[in-house]
């Protein structure tokens, strides 16, 4: 059964361009510690990022698994010549269904594990009919949780996205004023990104001109900036597959009732959340901080969303830092501080930074300036 499906063979020794070498080792003997401890010999990967953040491989159509001495890419011809330069997986070229392909390489295991989060109830049923049920075991938020401290290698890639998409963002602004459409800023923006190496932005880029930054996430139309009028933009790049995710508000000339006020609030919000982030700390402390100035200012009901969230593979992962959030803060955890205030009719303002907890405290990855006198234009 097995030959019928794939073909396996170990990769050269040549190293993944957009990762460190050594990045993978203690990544896989988590996730193998997990294992051992759910009583998993094997374990199927069907989430992409998941197969990225395991063996450097950012293509789609793929499966990984992980077994106790190898791990396993499950792709087709397309991705061969890529995955030539994986060295730390064996390749399995599949000629049929990738389900049927990955059940002949996962035939000799007992205890499975699939990614429950990750896999629909179809394919499931396909797998457990030429598997067996019982040999597999559902698993969720294995590889999540493990992901939520980022190592050197991570931080890294997220560092120059960031410093990608901040350069990117200076250099569009210089052409920015009244008069242009949300639409041709995020595309500028955008493009501006990949030229300096990101491979995309990190979500649809967010321009909000005028009233339109009440509404968080926005998606840019053919509004044209006004004079005196607010300016929202919230974009991030991906480098590497990390990701960054920040936000910045401008006004052509002067700010209109209240929104000069407002972003003193925001500001004042902003920045006394990313005093509190620490390790040990509760998520929900930190959301707190931010939320308490905004509240006792009059603009509670005007912020209702959370402070943050993890970024890495995913542009929202792990942990939230949100009211209802019972996560703690740990040490290479990189989140978003994002307080903002949303008036309808008027216009709204976001202050965004990335922010990654050390072992000591905190160090913000944005060094963009945020005082109003910078943010108006």
């Amino acid at each position: 059964m097995v030959s019928l499906f794939y073909t396996p063979r170990l990769m050269p020794t040549k190293a993944s361009p957009s990762k460190s070498e050594n990045a993978f080792a203690p990544r896989l003997k988590r996730v193998r510690a997990a294992m051992r401890d759910s009583d998993l010999e094997a374990l199927l990967i069907t989430n992409p990022k998941d197969v990225d953040y395991l063996t450097g491989f950012h293509g789609e159509d793929s499966w990984a698994i992980v077994a106790p001495r190898a791990v396993f890419v499950v792709s087709d011809f397309r991705f061969q010549e890529e995955l030539d330069a994986i060295k730390n997986a064996k390749l399995i070229i599949r000629k049929g269904a990738i389900d049927e392909a990955a059940a002949g390489a996962l035939e000799s295991f007992k205890g499975i594990g699939v990614q429950a989060e990750h896999l629909t109830v179809a394919t499931r049923a396909k797998l457990a009919k030429a598997l067996g049920a019982k040999r597999l075991v559902d698993t969720t938020g294995l590889l999540s949780t493990i992901r939520l401290r980022k190592d050197d290698s991570e931080i890294s890639l997220i560092r120059k996205a960031v410093r990608i998409q901040q350069q990117a963002l200076e250099e569009t602004l210089a052409g920015v004023g009244p008069g242009q459409t949300e639409a041709d800023i995020a595309a500028e923006l955008e493009m501006r990104m990949k030229r300096l190496g990101a491979s995309g932005p990190s979500f649809g880029t967010i321009v909000a001109a005028r009233a339109n930054g009440s509404k968080p996430h926005y998606r840019p139309a053919k509004t044209k900036t006004a004079k005196n009028q607010p300016l929202l933009i919230d974009w991030g790049a991906v480098v590497g597959g990390y990701c960054s995710d920040m936000t910045r508000t401008f006004t052509f000339g002067r700010w209109p009732k209240p929104l000069a006020d407002v972003y003193q609030i925001v500001l004042e919000a902003h920045l006394a959340a990313i005093d509190a982030v620490a390790p040990g700390v509760k998520c929900r402390k930190v959301d707190a901080v931010a939320r308490d100035i905004i509240t006792k200012s009059g603009y509670g009901e005007h912020f209702g969303h959370g402070l943050g969230h993890g970024i890495g593979l995913d542009i929202h992962e792990g942990p939230r830092l949100s009211k209802q959030s019972e996560e703690t803060l740990e040490p290479g955890m990189v989140v978003t501080i994002e307080p903002g205030i949303y008036l309808p009719g008027i216009g709204g303002v976001r202050i965004e930074d990335d922010v990654l907890v050390t072992d000591r405290g905190r160090r913000n990855l944005c060094s963009l300036p945020k005082a109003i006198d910078w943010a108006t234009r």
